[in-house]
């Protein structure tokens, strides 16, 4: 795995600016547009600003976008096009390996997108607490999430555009419904028990309280970490089945 890894990151290392403007880039402007802009009108959510509500959950899509896009179009390249993973496979790897390695390497990447954009949120007036460096264990496992469901989509990719579709009915939908923009809190309760079963939504939640250090009870918490880590577990190990799949195919 490690292997995989390391040869992925020499790669991106070559295009590491490219990269981390390409993945930041629209959080960044959300963050700008929403926060500054619309952010003056609109009145306190849970006690925060806008511009303080909408920031950690700006974080989380950042991871999500790099993740999820790293383990298709760039996996999908490596697999398809440059026939790289096929070449991995003449070695000792296998494929578990192969797409641990994948994964992991699409929630380093987008663990970056995080962290870089959790420390640029002072420049915009918000200052995270102490323990906002419980995140980054939470970040990585969101990344390992997105990666694999990035990756389920690469194994069943047919051609690039195949991906409109990933990103149209399932990335764009989660960054828009699950919490970034507006407090969850406040719908008819089947609406949030529907919204809260999403993958972000937790992680949006727990960053949120993270960030700030409003922890709102054992309980609540105990049950969000136990649905991001049954979706960690549950892509993951989907992700490996059809990637196996697919190169047996």
């Amino acid at each position: 795995m490690f292997r995989v890894w390391y040869r992925n990151f020499k790669v991106w290392l070559k295009h590491i600016q490219a990269s981390l403007i390409g993945n930041l880039g629209q959080p960044f402007l959300f963050l700008l547009a929403f926060g500054f802009g619309l952010g003056r009108s609109v009145p306190e959510i849970e006690g925060m600003t806008y511009l303080q509500f909408i920031a950690p959950g700006l974080v989380t899509s950042a991871v999500m976008y790099s993740a999820a896009f790293e383990a298709t179009y760039g996996s999908y390249t490596r697999l398809s096009t440059q026939g790289t993973f096929e070449a991995i496979l003449m070695t000792p790897i296998n494929v578990f390996e192969l797409a641990m390695g994948e994964i992991i390497w699409g929630a380093t990447k987008g663990l970056i997108a995080g962290l870089i954009m959790l420390a640029t949120l002072p420049l915009f007036g918000v200052v995270p607490s102490a323990w906002s460096i419980f995140m980054v264990p939470l970040l990585f496992l969101e990344g390992v999430i997105f990666a694999a469901f990035g990756l389920i989509m690469t194994a069943i990719a047919t051609n690039y555009d195949f991906f409109n579709y990933f990103t149209s009915l399932v990335i764009t939908p989660l960054f828009l419904f699950s919490g970034i923009f507006f407090s969850l809190k406040a719908l008819a309760p089947s609406l949030k028990l529907i919204l809260m079963l999403l993958p972000l939504s937790n992680i949006v939640d727990l960053s949120r309280m993270l960030c700030y250090g409003r922890l709102n009870g054992i309980e609540p918490i105990q049950l969000e970490l136990i649905i991001v880590a049954l979706y960690t577990l549950v892509s993951t190990w989907v992700a490996v089945i059809l990637l196996k799949r697919r190169m047996i195919q």
